[in-house]
């Protein structure tokens, strides 16, 4: 297999993901979608998706719902931290990984502002 085609094929796969994380996002809720490119700075990740729930609770069913989303679409299992107080969880389903906050802690991280490609075009998230 060439080289050219492995890339297509891990872009294709890439892509999958990221619909399938957007998608899920989207039937749960989640506020305040933000996705980042960050293939070119940094080796973690293609993606970085980053969103609001509106408690703790929501944090949680969102992190729930993506993680069996994830699983459903074929995705495996991914490596979640933070959901046992839902203030912020993190999911790494590796070439994506998504940020779920809390509004006021979203506000002091403020990701979107960090990661951005230029500082000029920086989101910033103002919860």
């Amino acid at each position: 297999m060439s080289t050219p085609l492995k890339a297509s094929v891990s872009a294709d796969l890439t892509a999958g993901l990221l619909d399938t994380v957007l998608a899920s996002l989207e039937d749960s809720k989640a506020e305040d979608l933000v996705t980042l490119d960050i293939a070119g700075k940094s080796s973690l990740a293609d993606h970085m998706v980053i969103v609001s729930g509106r408690s703790h609770r929501h944090v949680g069913a969102i992190a729930d719902h993506l993680q069996r989303d994830l699983k459903t679409a074929g995705h495996g299992n991914a490596t979640v931290e933070g959901q046992t107080t839902c203030d912020w969880v993190l999911i790494d389903a590796g070439d994506v990984i998504v940020h779920i906050f809390r509004p006021e802690v979203r506000g002091f991280y403020n990701l979107e502002k960090m990661w951005a490609p230029e500082e000029d075009d920086a989101p910033q998230y103002i919860g």
